[in-house]
């Protein structure tokens, strides 16, 4: 996608100072597992709206099945998004496991065959923060790619729209260990679909690094490089002895290596905007400008309305689960640079991206404006931004 530069100023209410002089373009809106903040994650409907709310793209996050299906969910273990706690039929199958380090109990994708997991119903997974997607529970099933795509290619002759879908593969270490290797089938899958090459409407994601290579290897549709915070570690550098961190990756020889295999960088918002002790949002820190050099698109996740999730100065009365001022948060993160947002909520993100569109002035407009902002004392700071093009 091409790419201009327009520059605008923004204030952000409840964000410390003026906002800073910003590149623009449109952003691109990605749907967190669907619209999960009205739907229960990683279904069909939830996908459904998040598409009618005006997403770009739609996130299904990709575990396997016994029989070596992708399907969408977003752990492989399902006793906190299914009903398969209430199923007796199944009770034999719960068991313990460690993922990626960490061990847990419940009922794990891979010892179900599709069949059989096509008998449960989808859950909301936190109903202390939404309950009311707890009106949704037992009605949907857990869908498999071809399914999402299918819902994708269908919404797109409903609509005339082109619909992306951004799938990530969960635990690819640890399924490959299984010999369930999610390469393969994912590219399979892709390419059966017409998901070929870098103008298919289509990325991959991971947090590991070594089946983003493999993946590299095998076909030619963009590649996310996912990362938590800088002292996280990607689980196939643990598994395989590598000290490395994700903040070694954010340094400058780090982003090199990134973008030799990927496209797009995507972190933990925390890692482009910090929050402070009081918990509002501070300066951008350097990555996304430093992503930007080394030819990566950035885009952070995740963004969340309930005010639980926002920062604190952002937050509307004293329920968490009220929805608070989100799009003051997403128009600081528009504003420091970034190409695309995570959203629970797309109809949100695409708001504050129509919002932030109908700012940006036309450049015959730059001197009166900045030049409006010293009149009235305006501490205004230039951030011009390198633009990649993907």
């Amino acid at each position: 996608m091409s790419r201009h530069i327009r520059f605008a100023t923004l204030l952000l209410a409840g964000v410390t100072g003026l906002g800073a002089v910003a590149e623009a373009a449109t952003p691109i809106v990605f749907a967190h597992r669907g619209a999960s903040a009205y739907r229960p994650e990683h279904t069909l409907a939830s996908y459904t709206l998040a598409i009618e709310q005006g997403a770009d793209f739609i996130e299904p996050d990709l575990v396997s099945t016994k029989d070596g299906i992708l399907v969408a969910r977003h752990e492989n273990e399902i006793g906190g998004t299914t009903d398969v706690a209430d199923r007796p039929e199944f009770a034999s199958r719960r068991t313990t496991k460690t993922i990626d380090g960490v061990r847990m109990t419940g009922w794990f994708t891979e010892d179900f065959t599709l069949a059989e997991l096509k008998t449960l119903r989808a859950e909301e997974r936190i109903p202390g923060t939404r309950p009311g997607n707890t009106a949704y529970n037992g009605q949907f099933q857990v869908p498999t790619l071809q399914e999402v795509i299918d819902l994708v290619k269908q919404k797109e002759i409903e609509t005339g729209r082109k619909i992306g879908i951004i799938p990530e593969t969960k635990h690819p270490t640890y399924f490959d260990r299984l010999g369930l290797s999610m390469e393969e089938p994912l590219v399979a899958t892709l390419n059966a679909n017409g998901y070929t090459g870098k103008d298919a409407n289509v990325f991959i994601q991971s947090f590991e690094v070594a089946n983003l290579v493999e993946l590299n290897k095998l076909t030619e549709v963009p590649l996310v490089q996912l990362m938590t915070t800088r002292g996280g570690r990607p689980w196939d550098f643990i598994a395989s002895g590598d000290t490395r961190t994700y903040g070694d990756l954010l340094t400058t020889a780090g982003l090199a290596g990134v973008k030799a295999y990927a496209d797009v960088l995507s972190t933990d918002k925390s890692v482009l905007i910090p929050r402070n002790a009081a918990g509002r949002l501070t300066n951008p820190t350097s990555v996304i400008a430093d992503a930007h050099a080394a030819g990566l698109l950035v885009v952070p996740y995740t963004f969340r309305p309930e005010n639980t999730f926002l920062p604190t100065n952002l937050r509307n009365g004293t329920s968490a689960n009220a929805f608070g001022n989100d799009q003051a948060e997403f128009l600081a993160f528009l504003n420091a640079g970034v190409d695309g947002l995570f959203a629970d909520a797309p109809d949100r993100a695409r708001a504050a991206v129509t919002l932030f569109a109908s700012m940006v002035p036309e450049p015959s407009s730059w001197a009166m404006i900045l030049g409006g902002f010293a009149l009235i004392g305006g501490s205004l700071r230039r951030r011009g931004r390198a633009l990649v093009r993907a």
